[in-house]
């Protein structure tokens, strides 16, 4: 399945940040690669969820709506959001990434 031929409602966002999340009722900690007002794209362990799966997520503090595994593709997966996210919490959470990105990397001595 080619992912980027799944229509959208809105523009995804990349995005880094690391996510605690709830998959079948247990804690999981995803990366969030990108973020729109329909849904998002994680990346987890393999096998961390399945098609349909309900998914909660706390990014950086705020909940984001609930949401549904809609696809899944190794340890990749799609979530769309049952309700939306607001663009201003979407603009806040991606500066908030990109800061992570933008870090210099510290070397061990």
């Amino acid at each position: 399945m080619n992912m980027d031929s799944i229509p959208r409602a809105s523009d995804r966002r990349p995005i880094s940040l690391m996510v605690k999340s709830r998959v079948r009722s247990r804690v999981v900690f995803v990366d969030l690669i990108d973020l729109s007002e329909g849904g998002c794209k994680i990346r987890g362990k393999p096998g961390f969820a399945e098609m349909g799966d309900r998914v909660t997520m706390r990014v950086n503090g705020i909940n984001a709506p609930l949401g549904n595994i809609a696809w899944i593709e190794g340890p990749i997966a799609g979530v769309a959001f049952e309700g939306a996210m607001h663009p201003a919490v979407i603009d806040y959470l991606c500066e908030q990434g990109g800061a992570k990105l933008a870090a210099p990397q510290r070397r061990r001595v």
